[in-house]
């Protein structure tokens, strides 16, 4: 049904000049569930939604530079990080709104209300199914553990998605356990970090390597993909959610907040509010595979099959505060 709607979609158009009633969206999103509900959104309110892309970096710098002047309503990105990182420049404001505190659990919105999650990735193991067995695997400080040396892939220390996935570890084993983890996963690496998840995948399948560390949505993305080579890189991985004994596997979200800039508040807060409703949350999952909110209860198919897992339970926030020092310590490891 998906492909029908997208079918139908016209591309959004970045304008010039912007009416009021409008409102202005700076996203760092790049997914065809998107188009769908900003285009259902629209049709529900009268409100148009008008897109302005770019890298989250670009976003960020542009609210910087035109400040109060910005005719940015929202911001929408990806990791919590960069939303707090976002709070602490001063580019959000506070929301309050029943129905976000309603849709979105407490851990994955901002303690303040400065911004909010809209979809959850899990950073899980992904392994070759002919030659790992889920019984070798555990957790993630195991990758550390020499049996694994030149048989892990994974991305370079500038992404945001290592980067918090550090920034976690640092919380609940301490900078000095952490940097010793970095500097061991690093000596245990098939090659050196490069690409995005989709070709630590591909590494996994064709045999450079055992396992990768990569974002489950991005598996689903090439199980359901059109290209026959993707799906068949799919078929040959599986799945392992680490930490499923102790703390949980290590989430994320992809979120958004209100600009300290915006013009049209009570619209933009609606529109938050509409991507977290529960029906709407179901088009993230079918054609993007990302987990939605109440992601315990998803209906999913390819998310249902790799398994119900329990996350690990902290405020997300904390992947913002510890970003800094998860940086340093990639770089003191040698972890390009």
């Amino acid at each position: 049904m998906l492909k029908n709607i997208f079918k139908q979609i016209i591309p959004f158009i970045c304008y010039a000049s912007f009416a009021s009633a409008d409102i202005n969206v700076y996203t760092h999103r790049h997914y065809e569930s998107d188009k769908v509900l900003f285009k259902s959104f629209t049709k529900l309110t009268g409100i148009k939604v008008n897109i302005i892309k770019g890298s989250a970096d670009q976003l960020t710098q542009r609210l910087q530079s035109e400040g109060k002047n910005s005719p940015a309503d929202i911001l929408l990105t990806v990791d919590a990080g960069r939303l707090t990182r976002a709070k602490n420049l001063g580019l959000l404001q506070p929301i309050k709104s029943d129905k976000l505190i309603q849709n979105v659990p407490e851990n994955m919105r901002d303690s303040e209300n400065y911004w909010f999650g809209i979809t959850v990735r899990a950073r899980v193991i992904v392994y070759a199914k002919d030659r790992i067995k889920s019984t070798e695997l555990s957790t993630y400080e195991d990758l550390a553990n020499p049996k694994w040396k030149g048989r892990i892939v994974i991305r370079s220390s500038n992404n945001i998605y290592n980067q918090s996935l550090m920034a976690s570890l640092i919380n609940v084993n301490g900078t000095e356990n952490a940097l010793k983890w970095a500097r061991a996963v690093r000596n245990n690496m098939a090659r050196k970090p490069r690409g995005n998840d989709r070709d630590q995948a591909r590494a996994v399948a064709s045999g450079i390597a055992d396992l990768a560390v990569m974002n489950t949505y991005y598996l689903g993305l090439l199980e359901n993909s059109s290209d026959k080579a993707d799906r068949e890189v799919a078929k040959k991985l599986k799945v392992f959610f680490p930490n499923q004994n102790d703390r949980g596997t290590h989430i994320n979200i992809s979120g958004g907040a209100v600009t300290s800039s915006s013009k049209n508040k009570k619209e933009a807060i609606k529109f938050l509010e509409f991507l977290t409703e529960k029906e709407n949350q179901k088009i993230f999952c079918n054609s993007n595979y990302e987990y939605p909110l109440d992601y315990k209860r998803t209906t999913d198919e390819t998310l249902m099959k790799w398994g119900k897992f329990k996350a690990e339970d902290i405020n997300l926030s904390i992947l913002g505060l510890n970003n800094t020092e998860a940086v340093k310590l990639f770089d003191l490891a040698g972890w390009e």
